[in-house]
């Protein structure tokens, strides 16, 4: 188990929002789980392009986090776009043993305007708590850059900190509008094109870009909705502002090369969103996986990529 300061804070999505670890191994455990409960948006905001214009569709899904192979988490996600605004929201819990443990819940909430598949504003919300409340993010952002931001508790004053700057602020998203990523053009979206590319994403705490490449084409099969192709995509974390330097946490985050995002697609849109996500942690690997995904059209006419209810 790495050690971590108390103050350190993990803005990766691909494994929770905003990470504040602290300094003894049951506190990073308990933090860490409870943070993974956001099993989307935060957990598994991948990716950035927004939908374009007469691209209409809705999903509902359900997510079951797995640390070491042991049921940690429960989760679901809904998404509603529609040609000028999308909304997206999530919720989880612990579950199992861990429950008792954490006591640990938490909901986050995304909304945002569009003009031309152009992204003109984002309000993004975030709360998560255990046995007392943990924390609290506020995030409003104006085309791509950040007009106000609030964290509860805040960050530490270590003097190597590096700062959030106003720079490091523009040209971003928030974690949840960067997990609905659109696919341009008329052909299959889900090609090895989908994961080529990288993202600038603000969480309130930091600053951080990731880098994607494809890996290979899988299949899923959900329980409910979903069954076929997905893209499978190679994940990199790089800190750019709010992060100290020496602390463990970052260092072995950002050396990870196993982290992987598989997206499968949202019916009636041109728009993939994480169906799996997984990557090694101190303690074993970490797996957030659907078990439910189903998506509809909800536009009038024909589905923008020729899907059907999945």
């Amino acid at each position: 188990m790495l050690n971590f300061t108390a103050s350190d804070t993990i803005g990766c999505p691909i494994f929770g929002a905003s990470t504040r670890a602290g300094p003894r191994k049951d506190q990073v455990l308990r933090r860490t789980i409870q943070r993974s409960l956001l099993a989307s948006g935060a957990l598994l905001a991948v990716f950035g392009s927004i939908v374009s214009a007469s691209a209409q569709g809705r999903l509902e899904a359900h997510y079951s986090a797995t640390l070491a192979g042991i049921q940690i988490g429960r989760g679901t996600w809904a998404i509603d776009i529609t040609d000028t605004q999308y909304t997206a929201a999530v919720s989880g819990t612990t579950s199992g043993l861990l429950r008792a443990f954490t006591g640990g819940q938490g909901n986050a909430t995304a909304r945002g305007t569009l003009n031309g598949g152009h992204l003109l504003s984002s309000i993004y919300a975030a709360d998560i708590s255990g046995r007392k409340k943990i924390d609290s993010i506020r995030i409003t952002i104006n085309n791509g850059n950040v007009k106000d931001f609030k964290v509860d508790p805040p960050l530490d004053s270590d003097p190597e900190r590096v700062p959030i700057t106003e720079a490091s602020q523009r040209g971003v998203l928030d974690p949840m509008t960067a997990s609905l990523m659109r696919i341009p053009g008329s052909g299959d979206p889900l090609a090895p094109e989908a994961c080529k590319r990288t993202l600038e994403i603000f969480d309130g705490r930091l600053r951080y870009d990731l880098q994607f490449a494809f890996k290979r084409m899988d299949k899923v099969k959900a329980s409910k909705g979903y069954t076929g192709p997905v893209v499978v995509c190679a994940a990199y974390f790089s800190p750019v502002a709010g992060y100290v330097p020496s602390r463990a946490a970052i260092r072995y985050l950002s050396k990870q090369r196993d982290m992987e995002v598989w997206l499968a697609p949202i019916a009636g849109t041109r728009v993939l969103v994480p169906y799996r996500a997984q990557g090694s942690t101190p303690i074993g690997q970490a797996v957030l996986e659907a078990s439910e995904f189903v998506s509809v059209p909800i536009s009038a006419g024909p589905a923008a990529n020729g899907s059907k209810t999945q």
